[in-house]
């Protein structure tokens, strides 16, 4: 089993950045692909970004394209995603994901973490 815990949200002025940070317990972190979801009030998760167990292989849906960057660290079982030129429909709470595929959606992703809020302020 595998436990993920999110931090490094806040509240942030448009434009400005943000590290998000997703680490996890368990010593099978190394076998699972990562995934960053978020969700707006009133809306569904919504998949950002996913990592390949090994970092050879990434994923970014258009709305964060150009502007976002996975990464992972094995040794320290935690998983980044840096947000630049953040916009305020970029408020939402930031969750991360462990699953079997890179291609993981939110009804596929094994487990969750508890979720952290990023807002953007105009």
């Amino acid at each position: 089993q595998v436990q993920l815990v999110e931090s490094g949200g806040g509240l942030v002025q448009a434009g400005g950045s943000l590290r998000l940070s997703c680490t996890a317990s368990g010593r099978t972190f190394s076998s699972y692909a990562i995934g960053w979801f978020r969700q707006a009030p009133g809306k569904g998760r919504e998949l950002q970004a996913t990592i390949s167990r090994s970092s050879g292989s990434t994923y970014y849906a258009d709305s964060v394209k150009g502007r976002s960057t996975i990464s992972r660290d094995n040794a320290k079982n935690t998983v980044y995603l840096q947000m630049n030129s953040l916009k305020p429909e970029d408020t939402a709470v930031y969750y991360c994901a462990a699953g079997l595929k890179t291609t993981m959606s939110a009804d596929s992703a094994i487990y969750w973490g508890q979720g952290t809020q990023v807002t953007v302020s105009s």
